[in-house]
């Protein structure tokens, strides 16, 4: 079912544990042969077994089994943070729709940390054209009323939208449209996220995954056709 992924073991959730509670290099160090037995090896499978299924979903979607690929690097960039601990706590899986891996498109995620899940579809961020795009799109009869159907019919379903940074409008726009709250997002992501469901200890994941995807794809299509496109 997995096409050789065959779910993440208690060792994975122990990594995961442990590098929150010891971030530090010597604890890594000491337990680098877990990253790659628990965390990278899994993860790869996992990016093999999901990237044909989400093509399926949507024929542009792009995805490498390996880090820097599809799998993100533990490594935190703190250059610019004041949260200097050196890794981060979680594992990040990102599949992509076009030719850029960056967050300048829309694409699939996956986020796990030793508790959690997150997975979903969209943008997490709009560079300036796309802010402006996806503006003009909102206020657009037919692509903001579509929007704004997506939007309605994933919550019933009980998917999260995210990436609503803003408290009031953009000076300019009309606090009063009736798609005023789209307004407030200067990204745009539908998403599912609880505790670590059972499959994820089985080849049984994919299956719930790819389920999932499905649901919220049509907010990635949506990004695609009416700011990227």
């Amino acid at each position: 079912m997995g096409a050789g992924f065959e779910g993440f073991s208690e060792g994975t959730f122990r990594f995961l544990s442990g590098i929150a509670r010891h971030n530090d290099k010597r604890w890594f160090d000491e337990h680098r042969d877990d990253y790659d037995a628990f965390y990278i090896a899994p993860a790869k499978a996992l990016v093999s077994a999901l990237g044909p299924r989400l093509k399926r979903i949507s024929k542009d979607v792009k995805y490498e089994p390996k880090v820097n690929g599809s799998l993100f690097r533990i490594n935190r960039d703190t250059r610019f943070s004041k949260d200097k601990s050196p890794y981060k706590t979680h594992l990040d899986l990102w599949f992509w729709e076009g030719k850029n891996r960056g967050w300048d498109a829309p694409g699939f995620f996956f986020r796990m940390h030793a508790d959690e899940l997150m997975i979903g579809a969209g943008m997490h961020y709009f560079d300036k054209a796309h802010l402006d795009a996806y503006r003009k799109a909102v206020l657009d009869p037919k692509k903001g009323r579509a929007l704004q159907g997506l939007v309605e019919t994933l919550r019933k379903k009980k998917y999260d939208i995210g990436n609503k940074t803003r408290t009031k409008v953009p000076r300019g726009f009309d606090a009063d449209h009736q798609r005023a709250e789209l307004l407030l997002h200067e990204g745009l992501s539908a998403g599912w996220h609880g505790a670590i469901p059972r499959e994820a200890r089985s080849a049984r994941l994919v299956e719930w995954c790819v389920e999932r995807y499905a649901a919220v794809a049509p907010i990635s299509k949506w990004l695609r056709q009416a700011v990227c496109g």
